[in-house]
């Protein structure tokens, strides 16, 4: 085969099913002395996987254009996407991975088979794509081999460590799409807004790697060391059609949308509620319970508030978060001799991130005092607010609402420092045994600087104000008070805003330390073998310490306003073992038989300044056999019992009010239940038929930690085949798993509290409703003041997923079928049939399934069926002007149906005819690459050649990573991405 030929065979198997973990080293690896094995610390040649695992290599990588390593693990079937670029409404800035829709706290991330960063600071943009040489997806269980987090599997990233030489590679990417749907620019200009423009190119990248190494003393060391430069520009949601506007349903059966809103206004709006007396006494306001807005021309007059008024808050916000990032570090090692290894490694990476969404507002969850002789109030507002007592010094109690909206957009400007350092001693005992000790650090330092956000006491400050002198002024003239005269849709001055405007800054540190150690040995030294196997037992005996902790510091403003400061630590010591026992070799019927077993024995502690866990302790084990009657074809079955323990941010984490996807059935003039339900809610009598609904869907819960969680305890089961027929360019995997995790940490769904409550009276459910107790409503941001539904961290009921893992490859080549060279055609498919994926929100009250599903509580898109194929088609020849290889790449990502249209009674919410399916989505992606002179390669491509919009989705239904009208993050969110890249090494 020529070697156009293997270029492209390897570019088509790049994504493809780990058979054997221990594939020959790259060739400046090839004086490596050690080989890593995903899912055991077993060392020895021809070993085969018993669980299932995909690996994706550079190669694949390229061919994707992907510069950020979550950008090519989210195209994986077994992972469901998680936070990323697409991003920007509650981002933090990092990027992770969810494997199996479990949760991207239960995917434990590793390098080189060692843990990677803290675990609350897991972030992918700190991996140097450039130096990866290949990433093992294992879709199960692993605890015993890695210990806690392991529980729906591991992502583990094979750097490249012996590089002679140089390596250059730089990408420059860019997206097209052309906005043409009718329907939605219709309802966008029936609403007076502009239309995205008809043909867009933006959201560029820039990425440029370079690394470089040198082996020393002929081989017995090596340096290899790398920088890494990326760059991101935003894209605004205003830029495409879906997310131009604040999308509602605009008729009871969410069969057509409207460009709607947020209730939070920029004509400012108020719903009286009190009056306090000069005596004291308190007595209704004559507007009680009424929303009124201020006109629309400018005059200090109120009128009926209706949702004409509602602010578009869509187009300020990001889809594409602008960043930058700079990473850089090494890694070396050293022989001794043949007994002592050296070798370490030091990484770091700086990450600056900012994210966009809609100007700040005085919020509606609050009821803030106006004094009735406020010189901003007109006569007219002065007699709803205040009835007879306008003029005086009585104080009216009132929702105000008032959005900046000429003001700045606000951003979370985002920077992650990371470091990590890593180091230790391997090598022979002596010929039975060898061992390997090692030391982890790594620290990741987040930086949040909160801009552009309306303090809401200082609003409250500024809204009590007097005349003085012929001059309104602050009531309280402390901190420089500017007063704002909210009462015209005019708005404050320049200078009451710049008083009510108040950054916040946070600093998050979290650190790990883990010490590890083992030794291995083959048994069969000492003659410890099976009668009718060649090879000997072999096994692994370990131990490790790890300690986490984190320090958030917060500026006075947040402490003011309540939110506190977490500060707490875990410390495990685990001890653990490993045996691999060959049972039959080159039999007749039996090419190999052989059985693994794995244990850990874990105890863990927890503290914080407040508060200190009680001691856990946790077993986990694996039992695996592999059968295989001919080296044709494998046999594998696995058994895990993993399990988790409680993280520093579950265990504690400050408790804190944020938003949450919730619908109130029991707000507005004509609620969805009866008065008698809704008392079930805390809804009283007088506040029934006047409470006001969550603006566009977002309402409050109160999240947080919990000292006293207790481990979570998952089994995984799987059990398949591997089929390499002899003579056939052919290998085919498929592998069936279940994955069932007891007493898993979570929170109860605010909207599934809401719907049990009403429905069922369930004294749990409904004790997690503490409403407003001045309004009844369920949006607020402070925990004294209520308004929320509680969602802190408890041990719940179970989640179980199944399903079945398919991988593919085939090779052909033409002249044997067509009698002429056209060159070589390779294929690769993995995919993913998903069978279940069910949640027990509390033990013995039932679950609800997700397979299939998308919205509600089952977040985003749970498609039966999604996969993967990629054709590479090897050009034959050395034409100057014909492509080195060619390649497409077919992303199938099957269809999902509204959660919120079935009967079940945990999927209870909004229902619609328009988005009650989101059809299959193909997706098709085109790549080439060319040799070129002096070792240069070009690559070249197109993502989503055929510009397929995402689904336009109402927003209500975006529980969970949603933003824009649609799941940026599960879909392409911006068009056609073109790449043009160019490799080189010397």
């Amino acid at each position: 085969m020529t070697g156009v030929a293997l270029t492209a065979l390897g570019s088509a198997l790049a994504i493809t099913p780990a058979f054997a973990q221990d594939a020959a080293p790259a060739a400046d690896d090839a004086q490596a002395t050690t080989v890593v094995v995903t899912g055991t610390r077993i060392r020895r040649p021809n070993l085969k996987s018993a669980s299932p695992i995909t690996t994706v290599d550079t190669k694949e990588v390229k061919l994707q254009g992907a510069i950020a390593v979550d950008s090519f693990l989210k195209s994986l079937p077994q992972i469901e996407a998680g936070n990323n670029e697409n991003q920007s409404n509650n981002s933090d800035g990092t990027a992770g991975v969810n494997l199996r829709s479990l949760g991207g706290n239960r995917s434990l991330v590793l390098i080189d088979g060692q843990r990677f960063l803290p675990t609350l600071g897991v972030d992918l943009n700190f991996i140097p794509s450039s130096l990866v040489e290949r990433t093992d997806v294992l879709t199960g269980g692993a605890s015993s081999v890695y210990g806690s987090d392991a529980m729906s599997g591991v992502v583990n990233f094979i750097m490249r460590k012996r590089l002679n030489g140089i390596k250059f590679d730089s990408q420059y990417s860019i997206y097209q799409h052309t906005n043409d749907d009718d329907y939605l620019r219709g309802i966008q200009e029936a609403k007076g807004i502009t239309p995205a423009k008809k043909n867009v190119w933006d959201g560029q990248k820039y990425d440029f790697n370079i690394s470089f190494g040198s082996n020393l003393e002929d081989g017995k060391g090596n340096v290899t060391g790398y920088f890494g430069y990326r760059k991101m520009e935003a894209v605004r949601q205003d830029a495409r059609d879906y997310s131009n506007c604040a999308l509602e349903f605009d008729d009871p059966d969410g069969s057509t949308f409207r460009c709607g809103g947020s209730s939070s206004h920029a004509f400012g709006r108020f719903r009286p509620l009190t009056i306090t007396m000069d005596d004291g006494t308190v007595i209704d306001s004559p507007g009680k319970n009424t929303d009124y807005a201020n006109s629309k021309d400018g005059s200090k007059t109120w009128v009926p508030n209706d949702p004409s008024f509602n602010y578009n808050y869509a187009p300020d916000n990001y889809t594409l978060r602008n960043s930058e990032r700079y990473n850089a570090g090494f890694f070396a090692n050293y022989k001794v001799n043949e007994h002592v290894e050296a070798y370490g490694s030091f990484m770091f990476m700086d990450d600056h991130s900012v994210s966009q969404v809609a100007p700040s507002a005085i919020w509606a969850g609050r009821a803030f005092d106006v004094n009735c002789d406020n010189p901003f109030l007109s006569a007219q507002q002065g007699a709803i607010l205040c009835g007879a007592a306008y003029g005086t010094d009585a104080v009216a109690q009132t929702q105000v609402v008032y959005r900046a909206a000429t003001g700045p957009g606000r951003r979370n400007d985002m920077r992650h420092t990371d470091y990590r350092l890593a180091g230790g001693f391997r090598g022979a005992i002596n010929d039975t045994w060898s061992y390997d000790a090692s030391y982890m650090y790594a620290t990741t330092i987040g930086q949040f600087n909160y801009q552009n956000d309306i303090n809401q006491d200082l609003a409250a400050q500024a809204l009590m104000a007097v005349m003085d002198n012929g001059t309104p002024v602050c009531i309280d003239q402390s901190k420089g008070c500017k007063p704002i005269d909210v009462f015209s849709a005019n708005g404050p001055s320049a200078e009451g805003l710049e008083f009510i405007y108040a950054p916040t800054f946070t600093r998050n540190e979290q650190s790990i330390n883990v010490f590890n150690a083992f030794v291995s040995g083959d048994l069969g030294k000492y003659g410890i073998t099976s009668p009718w196997a060649d090879d000997g037992v072999a096994i692994v005996l370990g131990v490790e310490s790890r300690k986490e902790a984190i320090d958030e510091k917060r500026d006075q403003t947040q402490l003011d306003a309540e939110i506190p400061e977490a500060h707490g630590k875990i410390w495990a010591d685990e001890y653990f073992t490993e045996v691999e026992v060959p049972i039959v070799s080159n039999k007749p019927g039996i090419k190999s038989l052989n059985a693994s077993l794995g244990y850990r024995s874990s105890t863990y502690n927890s503290e914080s300044p407040t508060a200190k866990g009680e001691e856990k302790k946790t077993e986990t084990y694996k039992i695996e056999g592999r059968y295989a009657p001919t080296s044709d074809i494998l046999f594998r079955a696995s058994y895990n019992k993993a399990m988790r323990a409680a993280n520093v941010s579950e265990l504690f984490a400050s408790q804190q009010v944020g938003n949450v996807g919730l619908i109130d059935p029991c707000a507005g003039p004509t609620p969805a239940k009866s008065q008698a339900e809704c008392a079930r809610t805390g809804v009283t009598a007088a506040w029934y038929g006047h409470i006001e609904p969550t603006p566009a869907d977002v309402g409050s819960g109160l999240g947080g930690g919990n000292p006293d969680l207790n481990p979570e305890e998952a089994k995984t089961t799987t059990y398949g085949l591997v089929f390499t027929p002899r003579g056939l360019p052919l290998a085919v995997s498929l592998d069936y798993y279940k994955i069932r995790i007891e007493g898993y940490i979570g929170t109860v769904d605010p909207q599934v509290a809401v719907s049990q409550c009403v429905n069922t009276g369930d004294p749990f459910y409904c004790g997690l409703i503490v409403r407003n107790p001045v309004t009844g409503a369920l949006f607020g941001y402070n925990k004294a003041l209520g308004g929320y539904v509680i969602n802190t961290n408890i041990n719940t009921g179970f989640l179980e997923t199944t399903g079945v893992d398919v991988s593919a490859t085939y090779s052909l080549e033409t002249a044997q079928v067509f009698g002429h060279d056209y060159g070589s055609l390779n294929f690769s498919l993995v995919g993913t049939y998903l069978n279940s994926l069910e949640t027990e929100v509390l033990p013995g009250l039932g679950s609800y399934d997700c397979t299939g599903l998308f919205g509600g509580a089952c977040g985003q898109p749970k498609p039966k069926w999604r996969h993967n194929l990629r054709t590479t088609w090897a050009v034959p020849g050395d034409r100057v002007w014909a492509p080195t290889t060619v390649s497409v790449n077919w992303r199938y990502f099957g269809k999902a149906e509204l959660a919120t249209n079935t009967d079940d009674q945990y999927l209870t919410g909004t229902k619609s005819t328009r988005n009650a399916e989101i059809e299959a989505y193909n997706y098709i992606d085109l790549a080439m690459t060319k040799n070129l002179p002096h070792g240069l390669v070009l690559r070249a491509g197109v993502n989503n050649l055929f510009d397929k919009d995402p689904p336009a989705i109402m927003g209500g239904l975006l529980v969970q990573n949603g933003n824009g009208n649609t799941y940026p993050s599960t879909y392409d969110p911006l068009g056609r991405m073109f790449f043009l890249g160019l490799s080189t090494s010397f």
